[in-house]
């Protein structure tokens, strides 16, 4: 008799475990052993434990290629899923062979696993294996389907709602059960409170400090109190929730035409807008992708989103000031350049205006379009191009595990025509056009965050700690995937022949970005270098990238009178006629203050089930090279999270999106 040792792993996620029967069968190159039930003396399969069993065969079975997993229903037991973790089976020869699952096996349901080392599709060389993968990707591509959303957008996945999609990639039992619950407390305060649904207005600005009692940060409480201040302002557009918005001003846009008398008292003494520009000094804030998009009525009339232009400068002290501001794009004597030395009203209307915009820009394009929608095309090509036993399925996967649920609930609460944003100032239609303008002109370069750098002359610009920290991220991931690809794929020849791997960068291309060639997103990959530079692209953008555009929401809005999703007064036309009493008629009402404000709360939490960047908790490479790989790039992350804790020691207002401490693994709210 021939002996096979296995070793089963139950996940240690609440309910893991199970009473029903598992049945294994081994495949090898020379047959196949009896359908065998994995039964020791006691409970077997409890949750976070591994259990030990032997199968027995009259001789060996060669190579050892497949492993059938069956669940039966144990007597009249109500089902329950099983949470499947990993085998790792020993052979008589001594070799020991990892098969990963990650997964939630249902009643009746049967996997089959690949175990061993990471293969790509030309390195098969076993029938068994060829047909094996070409039916589990032909079972992919009809599961997988994509769907369009919208013209001149991504696709989707065609999944209905959350309950459609396959267990290993909903959201676990304690994760969506958390969320729930953050979300009812968070709405029962407020209904308690009286303040959900009440249409008064605020009757004053500090009235706005109770909403919640004790849903504060340290950053909240800090934005509280410093959000009329300029130099405050200021930095929002470098370390706030949307920092990459603002480029190098060489010369004023012909439609925005501030002069030297103008700007003259808010430069340097003896200065002028001339030599500022000249010495790299000013920056340009310009949102005219918003200009034309419909916006939503509230009370029988239009809301104004104003496509604003704004006009920054670094002063000696290093601090990055806004020195003029035209409220939309065309000049003329009803749209007034606004100036730090008007009354202070109504430069404070002028720079909430500018927020306001800035929201719908950060929420539609930046947070959800260039993250969420675009993480959702990588992680559905990927699905349905990548077997598992594939090296960058492997790699990829903890990346893009929970996008699509999150994605799918996005779209109906957030982003739907009833979601929380339709009752920001675009509503439903305006989102849709502002995410399509917008995704228009999307580029490549602009995702990898060096060539952004660059291309909006940001390299020297002082107190940016985004393209500080967000550039040191960049080249950890970039030196862990150059190791990681560079180790499967040897030669460009290599990139060439993977058939999957061209099948997803296609899929990319065509669905993704709708074939258009102009935005330099690849359509093949024809060298390692090209593999490497989007993958890393892929990686910090759903981990380091949507962290800053999401973690830091509560932090900034959570104070309504700092940026607020809607104003519901025209802007100013003229100079001179507001007061304090104009702000509060401008902000919404109670009701739509604390619905965002729960809105911001909820998404910017960090939730128990986060499984912070690097992690990879579940084991799914065999090999001890991308093994190692994994453990220096956890060391890389320890260190800059480290410099980065120390840095922000000395800082005012500490930067911490981009501490990897603080970074999800994937997009998953």
């Amino acid at each position: 008799m021939t002996e096979y040792k296995l070793e089963v792993t139950t996940g240690d996620q609440q309910y893991a475990g199970t009473w029903d029967h598992i049945f294994i069968t081994l495949f090898g190159t020379e047959g196949q052993s009896e359908r065998t039930e994995l039964d020791n003396f006691g409970i077997d399969f409890t949750t976070g434990t591994t259990g030990n069993y032997t199968i027995s065969t009259n001789l060996s079975l060669g190579k050892l290629l497949l492993v059938k997993v069956e669940k039966d229903p144990a007597l009249i037991r109500p089902e329950n899923e099983w949470y499947f973790s990993k085998i790792v089976v020993t052979t008589p020869e001594g070799e020991a062979i990892l098969f990963p699952c990650y997964r939630w096996i249902s009643r009746g349901e049967l996997v089959e696993l690949r175990g061993g080392r990471a293969l790509k599709a030309f390195e098969e060389d076993h029938p068994m294996l060829i047909d094996h993968r070409k039916h589990e990707l032909i079972l992919s591509k009809s599961f997988y389907q994509w769907k369009l959303l919208a013209e001149g957008l991504p696709y989707i996945n065609n999944f209905n709602n959350v309950y459609e999609l396959p267990a290993e990639i909903r959201f676990s039992k304690s994760k969506a059960t958390e969320l729930h619950n953050c979300n009812m407390a968070t709405g029962m305060e407020l209904q308690l409170k009286g303040l959900l649904g009440s249409k008064e207005q605020w009757e004053s600005i500090d009235d706005m400090k109770n909403i919640f009692m004790w849903k504060k940060t340290t950053l909240s409480e800090y934005v509280t109190e410093h959000w009329k201040e300029d130099d405050f302002y200021g930095s929002q557009f470098l370390n706030g929730v949307n920092p990459n918005v603002i480029k190098r001003c060489s010369e004023l846009p012909p439609n925005f035409p501030v002069t030297e008398k103008m700007v003259k008292p808010f430069l340097e003494e003896k200065s002028s807008l001339k030599k500022e520009l000249k010495k790299g000094n000013i920056f340009l804030y310009d949102q005219k992708k918003l200009d034309g998009i419909p916006t939503r009525a509230y009370n029988g009339e239009p809301v104004h989103v104003t496509p604003g232009l704004c006009l920054l400068y670094v002063n000696p002290e290093n601090k990055l000031m806004p020195i003029a501001i035209q409220l939309y794009q065309q000049p003329s004597e009803l749209n007034p350049i606004f100036l730090p030395s008007d009354l202070e009203t109504d430069w404070l209307l002028a720079k909430m205006f500018l927020k306001n915009a800035d929201a719908m820009d950060h929420q539609v394009v930046e947070h959800h379009m260039r993250t969420h929608y675009l993480a959702e095309v990588y992680t559905l090509a990927a699905l349905r191009s990548f077997s598992v036993i594939h090296p960058l399925y492997k790699l990829l996967f903890p990346h893009f595990q929970y996008t699509v649920h999150a994605n799918i609930t996005g779209r109906i609460n957030l982003f739907g025509p009833d979601g929380t944003m339709s009752k920001s100032s675009l509503a439903y239609e305006g989102l849709v056009e502002l995410m399509r303008s917008a995704f228009s002109e999307t580029t490549y370069s602009s995702f990898c965050l060096p060539e952004n750098i660059i291309a909006r002359g940001l390299e020297s610009i002082p107190n940016f700690y985004y393209r500080d920290d967000g550039l040191k991220l960049w080249n950890i991931i970039n030196s862990f995937v150059k190791a990681v690809v560079g180790y499967y794929y040897p030669s460009d020849s290599e990139v060439r022949k993977d058939t999957e791997l061209q099948e997803w960068i296609s899929e990319i291309f065509t669905h993704g970005f709708l074939g258009n060639t102009a935005s330099g997103f690849p359509a093949s990959f024809h060298t390692v270098e090209e593999v490497i530079k989007f993958i890393t692209m892929l990686i910090f953008t759903v981990t380091g990238q949507h962290t800053v555009v999401n973690n830091g929401q509560y932090d900034y809005y959570g104070w309504s009178p700092n940026q607020s999703f809607l104003l519901v007064k025209p802007p100013p036309t003229t100079k001179g006629q507001s007061s304090m009493n104009t702000i509060l008629e401008t902000l919404p009402d109670v009701n739509h203050t604390v619905i965002f404000s729960a809105l911001v709360w909820v998404l910017s939490q960090k939730y128990t089930a986060m499984i912070p960047m690097g992690a990879y908790p579940d084991e799914r490479f065999q090999e001890p090279a991308p093994k190692q790989m994994i453990k220096e790039f956890q060391a890389e992350l320890s260190d800059l999270s480290e410099a980065i804790s120390t840095r922000n020691l000395q800082l005012e207002i500490p930067y911490t999106y981009l501490n990897p401490t603080e970074i999800e693994n994937s997009i998953t709210l």
